[in-house]
């Protein structure tokens, strides 16, 4: 993981440099959607940690994009945009056995149900770090 101000958002692949964007992601061999982006809620992240009482930070995630301020479960089935590129957000980003694996005991249970969302690129565009998420 590598923390970037700007990145590509390249239309029905992925962020540009990323591993699902280049087919070597862990599940880029199985088909279904939601793989091109994922984004977590800061605020979501905090919550977790203090109420589980663990040490993780929304960049510990391991997702593509993390929001501020952005309900990010109401997203799923809708368009939105992030700077000059359109997402559609497909479903939930559930916490897996290899997030706490990286991480710290009790990192899945505390991020179930906020653990943030996955999405697919509609239409590509340069997305930099403080791009609102607006409607798209």
């Amino acid at each position: 993981m590598e923390r970037r101000d700007e990145v590509t958002a390249i239309a029905g692949r992925g962020l540009e440099g990323d591993r699902y964007c280049e087919g070597t992601g862990s599940y880029s061999a199985r088909p279904g959607t939601g793989r091109q982006v994922t984004l977590v809620e800061s605020e979501a992240v905090r919550g977790a940690a203090s109420e589980a009482a663990i040490d993780i930070e929304a960049g510990d995630t391991r997702r593509n994009i993390v929001t501020e301020d952005v309900p990010l479960n109401h997203l799923v089935g809708r368009r939105f945009r992030i700077g000059g590129a359109v997402l559609e957000g497909k479903r939930l980003c559930e916490p897996c056995v290899h997030l706490e694996e990286l991480t710290v005991p009790g990192a899945r249970q505390a991020l179930v149900h906020r653990g943030g969302l996955r999405a697919d690129i509609v239409s590509g565009g340069l997305i930099r770090v403080g791009d609102e998420v607006t409607p798209g």
